[in-house]
């Protein structure tokens, strides 16, 4: 199984997942020409798409759905809420009706060889959901737009292979930085966005002797930066009391521009 980010950050979200025989994005949140490049880099097309679950509606998980959707016909996975939000979302214009797939939290479903399972996220959307996919024994999870974390987000990315793993913002470039202060609340709140710490408390948790990579991704351009997410999620796993050291798994960050590795687990 490969996991390949595409894009990753407050501007956009694309996530590639795929086997041997199934491909499928998480999250369309780039326009269609960017995605399609993603795939091109990655030997792939949008006819081979075997379908793109949706985390939310957001406009940065959702902008290049519509094209997508209507040039190569490929199903759209979300729950009810979700799909009821993205349709009347205007700026993504019509999608025909038949290719929405309703999915559940904490029902797993099927795309060709690829198990899903999505679970419930803290996150100011309608119905919004992050998803763990395995393939055999091969489990990879994607869990951003979390404004908090509980005992069932742990149960949930415990024993992956890969984890790509929101890490939002720095706390105090958040609190001194220029945003209204309604939004730092959102942001800060239990229904807004993992912090770079909170991120590395929650990886600590998630540690296990066969975790291959972690990702972390969805920074946030005006509150946050790479070098800053990624030593400051290092610090947190020195810092814990685990039987594990920040270099004992590979971590990078995955750009908001740029695609990351593809990596095979």
């Amino acid at each position: 199984m490969r996991l390949c980010s595409i894009a990753s950050g407050s501007s956009g979200n694309c996530i590639y997942i795929g086997s041997d025989q199934n491909s499928i994005l998480i999250d369309a949140g780039i326009s269609g020409k960017r995605v399609e490049a993603g795939l091109k880099e990655l030997e792939l097309c949008g006819k081979d798409l075997d379908g793109i679950l949706i985390t939310h509606e957001h406009a940065d998980h959702i902008k290049g759905l519509g094209v997508l959707a209507r040039k190569y016909q490929v199903p759209i996975y979300g729950t009810p809420g979700t799909l009821k939000a993205i349709g009347k979302t205007s700026s993504v214009g019509d999608i025909s009706p038949e290719l929405y797939r309703e999915i559940m939290p904490d029902t797993t479903f099927q795309v060709g060889d690829l198990s899903i399972s999505p679970f419930r996220v803290s996150h100011d959307a309608a119905d919004p959901v992050a998803y763990r996919v395995e393939c055999g024994k091969k489990k990879v999870a994607v869990a951003t737009d979390l404004g908090m974390y509980t005992d069932y987000t742990v149960e949930r990315l415990t024993g992956l292979d890969a984890l790509l793993l929101e890490a939002n913002h720095d706390v105090h470039m958040l609190e001194v930085g220029g945003y209204p202060y309604y939004l730092k609340r959102r942001i800060l709140g239990e229904r807004g966005h993992l912090s770079n710490e909170s991120a590395g408390q929650l990886l600590c948790q998630v540690l296990h002797d066969n975790l291959k990579h972690i990702f972390l991704g969805h920074l946030s351009k005006e509150n946050n930066y790479e070098k800053l997410a990624y030593e400051t999620v290092r610090l947190e796993v020195l810092l814990e009391d685990t039987p594990y050291g920040p270099d004992d798994f590979p971590i990078t960050v995955a750009g908001r521009e740029s695609m990351s590795e593809c990596i095979t687990v």
